[in-house]
C-alpha cells in the first residue's frame, strides 16, 4: 500500500494542486487521501493508480469547496476582529467586504437559512446551539447548514433585497461586531416569523 502511494505521489500532488491552486493546501489533500488510503485492504483494490486519482480528486473538490465556503464566511465575520485604532482605509476595505457578503447571504439564502448560516459559519455556534434557539431539531438545522452552504456556493440569486434590507443587515450585523446579541441578529436576519413558524 505505502510502495503504490508514493510511486504514484508526484502525479497525485500535481492532481491536487492543479485542483486546489496552492502547495500547501495540496498538501492538505495528500495527506487527508494518505491517511484513508493506508486504511484500507490491499486485496481489494486491483489497479491503485485510478483508485488513488480518484481519492485524491475527491479530496481535493471536497478542500476547495470548503476553503470557499471559509471565505465567504470570513467576508461577513471579518469586521468583528477591528481593532478601535485600525487604519481607515482598512476600515472602508472591510466594510465593503462585509456589504458584499452580506448581499450573497441575503440573495442566495432563505430567512431560517440565513439564521443557520450566519450562526454556524460565521460565529461559530454548534448545531445544538442553533436548534434550541431557532426550535429545529439539531439534525435539520444540520440540513439547513448544507443546503445554506450549496446556496452560497452556487450564487444563484434566489431573492432580491431592496436597498433598505441590504443596508438594515449591514447596520445590524456591524453593531453585533462590537458586542451585540448574537443570536437575537442571526434571529433577526432570518425574521421571527419565519424562524418559528417553519417546522
Amino acid at each position: 500500500m505505502n510502495d503504490a502511494f508514493e510511486q504514484h505521489r508526484k502525479m497525485l500532488f500535481a492532481a491536487a494542486y492543479r485542483i486546489v491552486g496552492s502547495r500547501n493546501d495540496a498538501e492538505d489533500v495528500m495527506q487527508d487521501t494518505w491517511l484513508s488510503w493506508r486504511g484500507l485492504d490491499p486485496d481489494s483494490i486491483e489497479d491503485a493508480r485510478p483508485y488513488l486519482y480518484q481519492m485524491v480528486t475527491r479530496r481535493a473538490i471536497d478542500h476547495r469547496r470548503r476553503m470557499a465556503i471559509r471565505r465567504e464566511a470570513a467576508l461577513v465575520a471579518e469586521p468583528a476582529t477591528l481593532g478601535i485604532e485600525e487604519d481607515s482605509a482598512r476600515e472602508v476595505e472591510l466594510a465593503d467586504a462585509v456589504s458584499a457578503g452580506l448581499r450573497v447571504v441575503l440573495e442566495t439564502l432563505s430567512p431560517i437559512e440565513r439564521a443557520v448560516f450566519l450562526l454556524h459559519e460565521v460565529f461559530g455556534f454548534s448545531h445544538a446551539e442553533i436548534a434550541s434557539s431557532v426550535g429545529r431539531t439539531e439534525r435539520a438545522v444540520r440540513q439547513l447548514a448544507y443546503r445554506a452552504r450549496r446556496h452560497v456556493l452556487a450564487r444563484r440569486a434566489r431573492y432580491r433585497p431592496s436597498s433598505a434590507e441590504h443596508r438594515d443587515a449591514v447596520t445590524r450585523f456591524r453593531s453585533v461586531s462590537v458586542g451585540g446579541s448574537v443570536m437575537a441578529h442571526a434571529q433577526e436576519c432570518g425574521s421571527a416569523g419565519a424562524l418559528h413558524g417553519l417546522t
